[in-house]
C-alpha cells in the first residue's frame, strides 16, 4: 500500500491526508483485535489461529486489489487490519513454547527480520510490477502468495514440541527446561485478566512498545511517498535507494536479538540483558532521525535513515521477549496487549505525517518521531522490569 499510495491516491483523486487515514485504518483494525486474537491464540493454539488469521489475510488483500472506491478501499483494509492482527502475538505463543528463555531475543529478531524482509525487498520486487501491470496486481499476487503458506505451515507446523517427528528428548529438555509449566495445561487457560491490567509494569511495556512503533510505522507507510514527493525519486529509484534503510533495519533484528540473549546467557541477568540494548537503541535512533531530516542531501538523508532504523529495530528482540517471559502460559495475551498499544500509536503516524506533509512541513514530523523515541529510552531505563510477571504477584522465572 505505501509503495503504491501515489498511484492509489491518483485513481481515486485522494488528497495526503485522505491517503492518512486509509494507511491508519489498517492500524486501528489491527489494534482492535490484538488482544481477542492474542487470547485465541493462548486457548485454542497458534497452528489452528494462524491458519485461519492467513486465510483471511489473503481475502481482504485481494479486496484491496479489487476496490472500486474510496469506500471499499477503506472497508478493505480495515478488514486486513482485524486479520492481520494476531500474526505476532499468536507467533510469539508459538516460539514460547519452541525456544528456552535464552533464545527469545534471537528468534524474535529473526522473526521480525523477515518481516522487514519482506518491507525491504517490496520496493524492488513491486516497483517493476506496478510498472508494467498495474497497482492492483501487486495485491492479487500478495493474496495467492498467503494461501501457499497456510499449506507449507499446516504440513510443518506443531503447536507442542513433542508432537513434531523430528524432535528428540534432548531437545525437549533443552526448551522444557526451567517453563515447565508453559507445557502444561496450556488447554484453555482462564486469563487473569485482573492483574495484567492492573498491572504497572504492563502499563510501561505497552507505553514503551507504543514509542517504537510510532517511529517505526513511518517506514511502513509515508516513507516511499516522502522519497518520491520531497526527495525527488522516480518509482524505480525508490525500488534501489528505498531499501536501504530497510536492509539495515532488517540487521538491527538480528544483532539486537543476538545481542540481548548472549548477554542474558553470560550475565544471567535477564533485566540488564534486555535494558542494555533497547535503552540505547531506542537514543541512537532518535539521534540519526533528526539529520536524516535536515539534510539537503538525498544520500546523506538516506544514510542517516539507515542508521536510525538500525538501531530502533534493535529493540525489537527485547521487546518481544518480555512479554514470553513474563506473560508465563498467557504469552499470547500479554503480547497481544502490548501490540495493541503499539498499533493504536502507530494509528497516529500517518494522521501526523500525511497532515504535516499536505501543509509541506517535511521536517516538524521527524522531530516529533525523535522526541518520542527519546522517550522510549527513558522509559526502559527507569520503569520496564523484564523480570516481573504482569500475570503473578511473584517474580516469574
Amino acid at each position: 500500500m505505501a509503495i503504491v499510495a501515489p498511484e492509489i491516491s491518483e485513481e481515486f483523486d485522494l488528497d495526503l491526508a485522505q491517503m492518512g487515514l486509509i494507511l491508519s485504518v489498517f492500524t486501528w483494525g489491527y489494534a482492535i483485535a490484538q488482544i481477542p486474537v492474542g487470547y485465541l491464540g493462548d486457548r485454542f493454539g497458534p497452528r489452528k489461529v494462524l491458519s485461519i488469521l492467513m486465510a483471511l489475510v489473503s481475502i481482504s488483500v485481494s479486496l484491496t486489489g479489487a476496490a472500486i472506491n474510496y469506500a471499499m478501499l477503506f472497508v478493505s483494509r480495515l478488514f486486513l487490519g482485524l486479520s492481520e492482527a494476531g500474526a505476532f502475538p499468536v507467533a510469539s505463543r508459538g516460539m514460547q513454547m519452541w525456544f528456552h528463555r535464552s533464545e527469545r531475543g534471537r528468534i524474535q529478531g529473526y522473526t521480525h527480520f523477515f518481516s522487514r524482509f519482506a518491507v525491504a525487498t517490496t520496493p524492488l520486487a513491486a516497483a517493476p510490477i506496478v510498472y508494467f501491470f498495474g497497482w492492483r496486481s501487486v495485491f492479487f499476487l500478495a493474496g495467492f502468495i498467503g494461501l501457499l503458506w497456510i499449506i507449507i505451515f499446516l504440513l510443518s507446523y506443531r503447536n507442542n514440541p513433542k508432537d513434531h517427528p523430528k524432535v528428540n528428548e534432548a531437545e525437549l529438555a533443552i526448551i522444557k527446561k526451567d517453563s515447565e509449566d508453559i507445557h502444561s495445561n496450556q488447554e484453555r487457560p482462564k486469563v487473569p485478566w485482573r492483574i495484567i491490567l492492573r498491572s504497572k509494569n504492563m502499563l510501561y511495556i505497552c507505553l514503551g512498545y507504543g514509542c517504537f512503533f510510532f517511529g517505526t510505522n513511518f517506514y511502513l507507510t509515508w516513507y516511499p511517498t516522502y522519497l518520491r514527493e520531497y526527495r525527488g525519486l522516480s518509482l524505480l529509484e525508490l525500488g534501489i535507494l528505498g531499501s536501504l534503510p530497510l536492509l539495515a533495519g532488517m540487521a538491527g533484528d538480528v544483532v539486537g536479538g543476538t545481542l540481548t540473549d548472549r548477554i542474558l546467557k553470560k550475565t544471567g541477568r535477564p533485566s540488564y540483558a534486555r535494558k542494555v540494548v533497547a535503552a540505547p537503541g531506542f537514543a541512537l535512533a532518535a539521534f540519526f532521525v533528526i539529520p536524516a531530516a535536515m539534510t539537503d542531501s538525498v544520500l546523506l538523508s538516506m544514510a542517516c535513515l539507515a542508521l536510525s532504523f538500525f538501531f530502533l529495530e534493535f529493540v525489537i528482540g527485547p521487546a518481544w521477549a518480555v512479554p514470553m517471559d513474563v506473560g508465563g502460559i498467557y504469552s499470547g495475551t500479554v503480547t497481544g496487549i502490548m501490540n495493541m498499544a503499539g498499533a493504536f500509536s502507530a494509528s497516529l503516524t500517518p494522521i501526523i505525517y500525511g497532515y504535516l506533509f499536505a501543509r509541506d512541513m517535511w521536517v516538524a514530523p521527524f522531530m516529533i518521531s525523535a522526541g518520542v523515541l527519546f522517550l522510549g529510552s527513558l522509559i526502559w531505563i527507569f520503569l520496564i522490569d523484564p523480570e516481573q510477571s504482569v500475570v503473578k504477584e511473584k517474580k516469574y522465572a
